[in-house]
Parts: structure tokens; sequence; C-alpha cells
């Protein structure tokens, strides 16, 4: 039987793309980003009342050993919620950036926090505190080649005019209240450098893994504090050591692995841009808890420090006019020419 003349085929032409392929990806990057918004939101909010808590349990404990129980608390929770879910250790390219952070965050910055808090107000430490994302920011351009744009030299300048006026406003309080904003800017640049340092980590372990060593690495710095938080807790009234625990568990336990969850989504500038908010949610926290509230100049101080730092994050008009015009494209898809493109990254 002679063969069936073969079936002519047309030039191979690759099928359009579906629908669902179209809106999948813009859909999948809208839901990181709600994720990671809503994890940044819990952040906020659990920090925030962390100012109010070490404020209220630092009339008992002192500056170590308060950090000390808090991340023994922090680290216990941690541990078992790792055994719960079978994580294991990170990969080893993870670990430099976890034993830095550890050792800056959550050992250096709650022990100079604690004591700065000592000092000053809750409302007037968290205004000091919130120059860590322009620290961020520069210390990105340094270590990480990220360049130093004029906006964040100005930005610099504009939040340490701030802080000098914070420094002026509590100089009439005694030399105590100066060293306390001093102590709150060592606070905001170890918060610095512990994000710049876990950011890398983040791209090796998952955000619990690098949380919990940290923590853990916090804990061990913190132990030549060990012989003062028994003494302390010894003395202290129920109601502080609730406090201290409650800033290991939620705070520490719940709120750096929410940071971590969501670092991982977004740039660690976005993330230190978030903390904008916690300055006035401590003030209102701070008023309703403890009955106190800055002075006005510290106030105005604070603000012109969260004004150089929006000022250092903050984008030239045409730059923002770059960014629209690259989005565009991709939005337009389903309506453009047929011919295929390149993905955007």
């Amino acid at each position: 039987m002679p063969n069936a003349p073969s079936e002519i085929r047309e030039p191979f032409a690759p099928a359009p793309p579906s629908l669902w392929s179209v809106m999948k990806s813009p859909l999948s990057a809208r839901r990181t980003e709600l994720l990671a918004a809503a994890a940044a939101t819990v952040t906020v909010l659990l920090w925030a009342s962390a100012f109010v808590s070490i404020r209220s349990a630092g009339e008992a404990y002192s500056p170590g050993a308060l950090a000390l129980g808090r991340l023994l608390a922090g680290a216990l929770v941690l541990g078992v919620i790792c055994l719960i879910r079978r994580e294991g250790l990170p990969a080893r390219a993870a670990w430099p950036g976890i034993v830095v952070s550890g050792l800056l965050w959550f050992g250096l910055y709650m022990v100079v926090l604690n004591w700065g808090e000592q000092k000053v107000d809750a409302g007037t430490a968290a205004l000091v505190v919130n120059v860590g994302p322009l620290v961020m920011a520069l210390l990105a351009g340094w270590l990480l080649k990220e360049g130093l744009p004029p906006r964040l030299l100005a930005g610099m300048a504009v939040s340490f005019a701030g802080a000098a006026v914070v420094g002026v406003s509590m100089s009439g309080e005694g030399s105590a209240s100066v060293l306390g904003v001093l102590l709150c800017l060592l606070a905001a640049v170890a918060y610095a450098g512990g994000v710049v340092a876990q950011k890398p980590a983040l791209r090796h372990g998952s955000a619990l893994q690098v949380t919990t060593y940290g923590c853990v690495i916090g804990a061990v710095a913190c132990l030549p504090f060990a012989g003062q938080l028994v003494s302390d807790a010894g003395d202290a009234p129920l109601s502080a050591t609730l406090n201290m625990l409650y800033l290991g568990v939620f705070p520490t336990a719940l709120a750096f692995t929410t940071w971590a969850f969501a670092l991982a989504r977004t740039t660690a500038g976005r993330m230190g841009a978030t903390t904008y908010a916690v300055p006035a949610l401590v003030v209102l926290m701070s008023w309703v808890a403890l009955d106190e509230v800055p002075g006005w100049i510290t106030l105005v101080g604070g603000l012109v420090c969260l004004a150089g730092v929006a000022v250092s994050r903050s984008r030239p008009r045409a730059a923002a006019t770059a960014t629209a015009a690259a989005v565009t494209p991709v939005a337009a898809a389903p309506d453009a020419s047929p011919e295929p493109q390149p993905e955007q990254a």
C-alpha cells in the first residue's frame, strides 16, 4: 500500500501566552508583596511595644540582665519551634551573617538600648533609634559598594542635626539624659549593622534559622550578665519579670522572625523605611501605659531625624519616572505586539 502523502506542516510558531501565564507572575509577586507587608506590620507593632516594656522592666532589671533574660526566653521559644518544624542547621555560607547580626543586633543593640531607656523616655529612645535606616543605607553604600548618593549624604546631615536637637533638649535634665541619647544612637548603629549582615544570610538560611541562631549567639554574648540576672530576678516584682518574658516571646521570637521573613522578600532599605511608624506608636503607647510623653523640642528633633531618613530614602523624580516607564510594558503585555519580548527581571 503506497504511503499516504505526508501532512504538510506549517513552520513552527510558539503558541501565544495564555491568560493565566500572563497573570500568574504579577499575582504571585503581589501575593509575596502582601505577605511581606503583613509581616512587616506585625514587626512594627511588636517592636513599638518593646520600647514601652523595656522602659517598664528596666526599673527592676539592669541593662545586661534584661537583655540576657529576653534573649534566653526568645531562644527557648524559637528552639522549640525549630524542633517542631524539624529545621536543621543553616548552610555554612549563612553563618558569617548570622554571627555578626547575633552579636550586633541581638547582643549589643539590646544591651545599649536597655541602658539608654534608663536615661530617656521610651518615645525619645524610639525617635533617636530610628535614624537606623539611614545608617543602614550608609553601611550598604560602603560595605556592599552601592554608592553614596547626594540624597543619602543630605539625609545624614538632616538626621544628625535632629539628633543634636534631641540632645540639646535633654541636656536640661542632666548629663544622664545626654548619655541616654548617645546610647540610643549607638543602638541605631548596631541595629543597622545587624540588618546589613543579616540580609546575605537569608540567601542561605530560612528566616526561622537565621533568627533562632542569631538569638542564641546574642544570648551567649550576654552570658557574663547571668549572675546579675539571677540577682535581679530575686528582687524584681512579677510585673517586671512578665515584661521581660513578653520581650523574649513576642518582640524577639515572633517579631524578629516576621522581620527576617519580610526582609528575605524585599530590600533592606525598604524594610528600614517601614520602621518610620515605630516612634509615633511608641509615643502613643508610652502615653497610655507609662503616662510619659517627650517634650515639644524633643519631638521636633525626633521628627527632624525621621525627615532626614525620608530624604535619604527618596529618589529623584527622573528615577521614579524611569521606573514607572520600565513597569508599563509588563503591565501592558496582553495588548502588546505578538513578537516575543525578554522577561523583565
